[in-house]
């Protein structure tokens, strides 16, 4: 982390020269005052130079690639990664070798691994982020699997006139389940079960 102390006649000129000295601006920087200064007898006799502690401040959604390429690497993946930040959702697209190593079975590892990146995130930061964190493409293969297997399955709970359980996920696949079988005429879905085990049941409509 890039710091440095100055000071200054004022608390204000203090700040004034570690910012020209980091080359930076106020809002990126944390302020630590070390001193306040003392204007002295007629601004002279007594007087005491303001000292301040300034450091840039960190990048919480850098911080957060340089947590992914850590893991990723002791995992054995060498990955890259481009990431997108759309208003306050940030998509971290990972490409490279071995990426089926981070997927995992139904995307059971990509899932494991985006919920820490969620909380790193969020607690590198001042402000809460939503994640995405996918692997060349899989979420979207992924959810049109799910939609398919939604479709199918209401089918077969509308056919044989039975409650068709789906196998655990987590919240953001539910959606997707939720979501295409909203419009599903015969049918409608809930949620049962408790975290992480909670699934989908599609039920027909009587």
């Amino acid at each position: 982390m890039r710091e440095v102390t100055a000071s200054g006649q004022t608390l204000d000129e203090a700040v004034q020269s570690a910012l020209e000295q980091l080359n930076t601006t106020k809002d990126h920087v944390e302020i630590d005052v070390i001193d306040e200064g003392k204007k002295g007898i007629l601004g002279i006799f007594g007087s005491k130079r303001a000292v301040v502690k300034v450091r840039i401040k960190k990048d919480p959604i850098k911080e957060t690639e340089k947590f992914i390429l850590n893991v990723t690497k002791n995992m054995g993946a060498d990955v890259e990664i481009n990431t997108t930040v759309n208003d306050k959702h940030v998509t971290f697209e990972l490409t490279g070798k071995d990426i089926a190593l981070l997927i995992g079975k139904r995307g059971q590892t990509l899932n494991a691994l985006q919920y820490l990146v969620h909380l790193v995130l969020n607690k590198e930061s001042q402000s809460y982020y939503r994640v995405t964190l996918d692997a060349e493409g899989y979420r979207e293969r992924r959810k049109e699997t799910l939609e398919s297997l939604a479709l199918k399955k209401a089918d077969r709970a509308i056919k044989l006139n039975k409650e068709i359980k789906l196998e655990p996920m987590p919240a953001f696949e539910r959606k997707i389940i939720h979501t295409v079988l909203q419009e599903k005429e015969g049918v409608s879905t809930f949620s049962d079960g408790t975290e992480p085990h909670r699934y989908i049941v599609i039920a027909p409509k009587s």
